[in-house]
C-alpha cells in the first residue's frame, strides 16, 4: 500500500534530471490560510519523500508579492481600497509593525514553518524582478509575443488585440499594474498606456512591471529548474493556467513543464475561504488548538482532489478523535479496527509525522481532556490523576505516575492542555462548558431523583471503580429500580454538581471528581 505522496515521488524518480526542485507559491493578498498554503505542505512532503529515496532535492517557495491588490483583505479598513491595483510590494504595512504589506501577511506563515517541519528556500517575486532574474525571459516573451498571443487565443472566447504584449508596467503616475497595457517596445524600453490616462515608457530592467501570470509561471519554472509543483484546482481546469503555461514553457522557453499536483480547495464550515470576507483559518491558528501533525493528517489523509471541509467548532472533537486513534495505532498503543485499516493509518501518519523515529508522544484523548481540564483547571498533575482513574492512559503510560513523565512527555502534555484551553475559549459551544459549583445549587429535585443520588453516593463510597463502563452499568441498575428515565437521573447529577441540566458523560465525569467531595455532594451534604 503506497500513499499518493509516495506514488508521486516514484514517478518523479523516473525523470532524467540531476536535481529535483519542488516548487510552491502563495499570493500575498492577505492572510495565508490552510487552504492556499496547501502548496507548501504538499511540496514539503514530496521533497521529504524524494530525499528519503536518495534524490538530490530542493523545495522552494515563491511569494507572489508583486501581483496587484484586487480586493481589500480582512481585517483592513475600507480606506485601503486606494491601493487597489497596486503591487503588494508597494503597499504599506496596515499596522506599522512590519516593513510593508507583504511582510505583515507572510510573516505568520514563515514563523511557523519550523513547527510543521517544513524546509524550503523562500523567494520573492518582487526581488526577482528587481534583481533582474526575469529580464532575459521578459525579452524572450516580448520577441515571441505573437506566438504567445496565439497560444492564449486557443483558449479564449475573445482574441487578444494584435498589439497585445505579455507584460504590464507599473504606472508611474497612479502606481497601478493591473490598469496598464503595453503596446510597443524597443529593446528594453516598453511603451504603455494606463486607464488613469497616463501614456509613458519604462525600462524592464528597473523591475517596475511584471510578466502576465501564465507567462511568468512558465518563466520561473525555467529559472528554478522546477520539476514538480502543487497548485489549486482553478489552475488545473481545462484551458486554465497550467495548460497554457505548459505550452509556453515548452514552446517559448524550451523547458519541460513540471509534474502537476492539483488539489481541491479547503472549505471552512462549508464556506469557501475568502481573505476579503474574513473567512479563513491559518496554520498559526491551527497550532493554538492542535499539534502540527494533526494539520498534516488533515491534508494527507485523503487524495489531493478530494473535497476537504474544516470546522474548528464541535466537529473538531470528532476530527481529533480520529487523529488520536491514527497516532496511537502508528505507535502500537491501540489496535486498529482491521489489518487493512491499520496499514492505512500507519501510512498516513508516516507522511504526516514531523520528526522520524520519534518516541510515542504523550497526548491523552483530546475530547476527554475538555472535561478533565474544566474539573482540575490548569493543574497537570491533577488532570493526570483524572486520566488514570478513568483508564484514559494507553499501555505505554498506564503504569506511570505523573512524576515518571520525561521532560519531553511533560511538554507534550502541557501543549495538549493548552490546545484544549484555547479550543474551549475560542470555539467550544456553550453546552460543553461547565464549572463545578462550590455549594449545592438550589435547583428542584423530585423524591425519586434524591433517592437515586443517595443510592449512587453509597455505591461510589463503598466501591472502587476502574472503568467508567462499570460505573455506568451500575448507575442504570439504580435508576431502573426507581423507574427513572436516564435523562431525569443524569439531570439530577448535573443539577447538584454543576447547577445546570446537562453536562459531560456522567460516569466518566463522576470518576473525574474527588471521591470525598462527590459522596458528600450526592448525599446533599456539601
Amino acid at each position: 500500500m503506497k500513499h499518493w505522496i509516495e506514488r508521486i515521488a516514484d514517478e518523479l524518480k523516473e525523470w532524467d534530471t540531476e536535481k529535483h526542485v519542488i516548487a510552491s507559491g502563495t499570493s500575498i493578498s492577505g492572510s495565508i490560510h490552510i487552504g492556499n498554503s496547501c502548496d507548501v505542505f504538499i511540496a514539503n512532503a514530496i521533497g521529504k519523500e524524494l530525499k528519503k529515496n536518495g534524490e538530490n532535492t530542493e523545495t522552494i517557495w515563491i511569494a507572489d508579492d508583486h501581483d496587484p491588490l484586487r480586493k481589500v483583505p480582512h481585517p483592513l479598513p475600507e480606506n485601503y481600497d486606494k491601493y487597489l491595483g497596486m503591487p503588494y510590494s508597494n503597499i504599506p504595512c496596515p499596522d506599522g509593525c512590519c516593513s510593508n504589506f507583504v511582510e505583515h501577511f507572510e510573516k505568520p506563515l514563515l514563523d511557523v514553518l519550523d513547527d510543521f517541519g517544513i524546509e524550503l528556500t523562500p523567494h520573492s517575486g518582487f526581488e526577482m524582478y528587481k534583481s533582474g532574474s526575469y529580464d532575459e525571459y521578459i525579452r524572450i516573451a516580448l520577441k515571441n509575443a505573437a506566438e504567445i498571443r496565439e497560444i492564449f487565443n486557443q483558449y479564449r472566447e475573445h482574441p487578444l488585440a494584435e498589439d497585445w504584449l505579455p507584460y504590464n508596467p507599473i504606472c508611474e503616475e497612479c502606481g497601478r499594474v493591473n490598469t496598464t497595457t503595453s503596446y510597443g517596445f524597443n529593446e528594453d524600453i516598453i511603451s504603455y498606456k494606463c486607464d488613469c490616462g497616463h501614456d509613458g515608457n519604462m525600462d524592464i530592467t528597473t523591475g517596475n512591471g511584471k510578466l502576465t501570470w501564465r507567462v511568468e509561471w512558465a518563466a520561473r519554472w525555467k529559472i528554478f529548474g522546477v520539476t514538480c509543483e502543487p497548485f489549486g484546482k482553478d489552475h488545473a481546469a481545462s484551458g486554465g493556467s497550467y495548460d497554457v503555461s505548459k505550452i509556453i514553457s515548452e514552446k517559448i522557453f524550451n523547458y519541460k513543464a513540471p509534474y502537476p499536483v492539483p488539489y481541491e480547495w479547503i472549505t471552512l464550515n462549508g464556506e469557501a475561504m475568502s481573505k476579503s470576507h474574513g473567512v479563513f483559518f491559518t496554520p498559526k491558528q491551527w497550532l493554538e488548538i492542535g499539534p502540527a501533525e494533526s494539520l498534516n493528517y488533515f491534508i494527507f489523509r485523503s487524495k489531493p482532489m478530494k473535497h476537504k471541509d474544516f470546522s474548528p467548532n464541535m466537529a473538531f472533537l470528532d476530527f481529533m478523535d480520529q487523529f488520536d486513534k491514527v497516532e496511537k495505532v502508528f505507535f502500537d498503543e491501540e489496535e486498529a479496527p482491521s489489518e487493512k485499516e491499520g496499514k492505512k493509518f500507519k501510512k498516513i501518519y508516516e507522511i504526516a509525522q514531523i520528526h522520524e523515529n520519534e518516541e510515542t508522544p504523550f497526548r491523552p484523548p483530546y475530547r476527554f481532556l475538555t472535561v478533565a481540564y474544566q474539573i482540575a483547571k490548569n493543574n497537570p498533575e491533577k488532570i493526570f490523576e483524572i486520566l488514570k482513574r478513568n483508564s484514559q492512559l494507553t499501555k505505554n503510560f498506564q503504569n506511570k505516575e505523573f512524576g515518571d513523565l520525561s521532560s519531553n512527555e511533560l511538554r507534550q502534555f502541557e501543549e495538549r492542555i493548552e490546545n484544549v484551553i484555547n479550543w474551549l475559549e475560542k470555539y467550544g459551544p456553550k453546552f460543553v462548558k461547565f464549572q463545578v459549583s462550590k455549594k449545592i445549587p438550589r435547583l428542584p429535585l423530585t423524591e425519586d431523583q434524591e433517592a437515586f443520588l443517595k443510592d449512587l453516593a453509597i455505591l461510589i463510597e463503598e466501591n472502587e471503580f476502574n472503568s467508567a463502563e462499570k460505573l455506568h452499568d451500575e448507575m442504570y441498575e439504580i435508576l431502573n429500580s426507581y423507574g427513572l428515565k436516564p435523562q431525569k437521573a443524569f439531570q439530577a447529577i448535573y443539577k447538584i454538581i454543576l447547577g445546570q441540566k446537562q453536562g459531560p458523560k456522567a460516569a466518566s465525569f463522576l470518576l473525574s471528581l474527588d471521591k470525598d467531595f462527590l459522596v458528600k455532594r450526592l448525599k446533599l451534604e456539601a
